[in-house]
């Protein structure tokens, strides 16, 4: 089977210099869990997950959000076949194992919660019908920074259905060089390296990742900070919390052990933890995950 570094190498050719990034996206996606990519227009979003995509092997399909796209135009919906008199339904592109929303945020609301209802019961539901979404179904949501014009920011109930958020933000100097040389070749001359058997074997591996008592911890230390502290208009949620449990094993499995450490938990405190959480004032010049790894104590 291909290995994690292989599939970390291949992308890694076309997203240049985001060796950190791509790890995360590969962990959202080991721990089955949907991915925001927040950043500025023209940071490589599409790309990593086009790239991301082709190399596991699945179908993808964009939306651009906009203003005007009806719930429908994500989900699909009835149509009326003259000749037979009767009415089928018509899939959408959420009907794809990697949907990248572009721009979610300059979507309606209503046009939003379609999309992220239909991300967490795994279904689309039209009229009295219910029709399952592929067993493998990833959703790359990609938004604007909230202070740009034109943006429908989401709620905190549905940023909290992300496992994480991530930035890739601007690249390096040598990597922006051989970007301005073109010398990063198209996601589309990339091989596929996995099945969708192989995939899913990864995704069920992540499972059976071991975790002992100071990592639970450690974890339940985190989510009592948040609730207990003051510091934040509200705790994390449950759903949270098991999210921190997935993503920690599915890093621990991006890095090739089969145990969670600390170390895999402090990784990916930042993704998970700080789109869900407001502060209580708001001058403060940390992020979410550094004030509460500062105030908790870490296991060796």
């Amino acid at each position: 089977m291909t290995t994690i570094n292989n599939l970390i190498e291949q992308i890694g050719r076309v997203v240049l210099g985001k060796e950190t990034e791509i790890r995360l996206a590969l962990t959202c996606a080991l721990a089955r869990g949907h991915l925001l990519l927040e950043d500025l227009p023209g940071m490589g979003k599409t790309t990593l997950a086009h790239t991301l995509a082709n190399v596991l092997g699945l179908s993808f399909n964009r939306v651009q959000f906009t203003s005007d796209l009806l719930p429908a135009d994500i989900t699909g919906g009835m149509i009326f076949i003259p000749e037979e008199k009767r009415f089928e339904f018509r899939k959408g592109p959420i009907f794809n194992q990697v949907l990248l929303a572009d721009e979610i945020n300059r979507a309606s609301p209503k046009t939003q919660s379609a999309l992220l209802e239909a991300m967490e019961e795994k279904q689309v539901t039209v009229e009295n019908g219910s029709y399952p979404l592929p067993d493998v179904f990833f959703v790359i949501a990609s938004q604007n920074p909230g202070y740009q014009l034109g943006t429908f920011g989401l709620p905190e109930s549905q940023l909290d259905r992300f496992l994480m958020k991530v930035s890739l933000g601007y690249p390096d100097p040598d990597s922006e060089k051989r970007l301005l040389l073109g010398q990063a070749p198209s996601h589309r001359s990339l091989e596929k390296l996995l099945s969708e058997e192989e995939l899913v074997y990864l995704q069920k591996k992540v499972e059976q990742v071991a975790m002992k008592e100071p990592v639970v911890l450690l974890i339940q230390e985190i989510l009592k900070y948040s609730r207990q502290s003051g510091v934040f208009t509200h705790g994390l949620s449950p759903r949270a919390g098991i999210g921190l449990v997935a993503a920690s094993k599915a890093w621990a499995i991006v890095h090739e052990r089969n145990y969670v450490i600390p170390e895999d938990v402090i990784a990916v405190v930042e993704p998970v933890v700080n789109h869900r959480l407001v502060f209580a004032e708001t001058a403060q010049h940390k992020l979410p995950s550094e004030v509460i790894l500062s105030a908790i104590k870490v296991p060796v």
